[in-house]
């Protein structure tokens, strides 16, 4: 384990900070020992998990995670261990794929907002409203003006959701274009991850540079005081799952859910007879 605590300030996006992802790293670990940052993770998702009990109890707040990466940087991973061992209840993952011919009919954020959480709920976006600034950008799918007042939008759709008593925590996971070729090559060699490969994400790969400019952009334009972006290094998973623990007991700690308070008196009850 690191002798200074882990320390997510590095990874954090201030509001108005430009962004240059070629200054982050995607294989930091802060020198923590791999053993040592699992039974930590485990420490935080316990804390997690009780939180996440006063936050469905009282259903009054909600916290969205949003996760958006290039493909293999672990975004199905990262949901199965950190938030695959709490309780189910109140826990919902919410995947964006492309859209369907009534989701286009709509505006962008349309399909989004039905998939916001609801009070009490845990909501993890698997990819997100982002993608209309990201893969629509690079691919120039919608005109350049149009992409352009999106950010705006975005920014706006978020600050509605905080002002409806959701936190939101966005996390940028990244890796390096060496470790999506390796992650891609473990595809082919085990057959019970054949499933995962499409030979169209080689095609992506060659967009690699517009893809990492348009993150520096959307981060930069939507990064806030109430929603910062985190870029955070996911080449090591183990550190990666830690991160990502910490960010969610530091949200949930803030947020201070509590259980509601009792209408009756307990020692008025009896089930003597029930």
């Amino acid at each position: 384990m690191s002798d200074r605590p882990l320390d997510l300030t590095p990874y954090r996006i201030a509001p108005g900070a430009p962004v240059r992802l070629a200054d982050y790293s995607t294989d930091d670990t802060q020198d923590w020992d791999k053993d040592k940052a699992k039974e930590e993770t485990k420490r935080l998702l316990e804390e997690v998990d009780a939180l996440q009990e006063r936050l469905y109890a009282e259903s009054k707040q909600s916290l969205l995670v949003v996760l958006q990466a290039m493909d293999g940087a672990g975004k199905d991973s990262t949901i199965r261990h950190v938030f695959g061992p709490l309780n189910p209840q109140g826990i919902r993952t919410a995947p964006f794929k492309a859209p369907t011919a009534p989701e286009l009919a709509h505006d962008f954020l349309w399909r989004v907002h039905k998939q916001a959480p609801a009070k009490g709920e845990l909501v993890v976006f698997n990819r997100s409203h982002y993608e209309d600034v990201l893969i629509v950008k690079v691919h120039g799918w919608a005109p350049r003006d149009i992409i352009e007042r999106r950010y705006g939008h975005i920014v706006a759709f978020e600050e509605l959701l905080e002002d409806a008593g959701t936190r939101i925590i966005k996390i940028m996971l990244n890796v390096s274009k060496g470790y999506q070729l390796e992650r891609m090559q473990r595809r082919l060699d085990k057959p019970d991850k054949h499933w995962k490969f499409n030979p169209e994400d080689l095609e992506e790969r060659k967009l690699w540079g517009a893809y990492m400019a348009a993150f520096e952009t959307a981060m930069a334009r939507t990064s806030t005081e109430a929603a910062p972006w985190l870029v955070v290094p996911s080449e090591h998973r183990w550190f990666r799952d830690l991160v990502v623990a910490r960010l969610l007991r530091d949200a949930l700690t803030a947020m201070d859910p509590q259980y509601p308070a009792l209408t009756f008196d307990v020692e008025s009850v009896s089930l003597e007879g029930a």
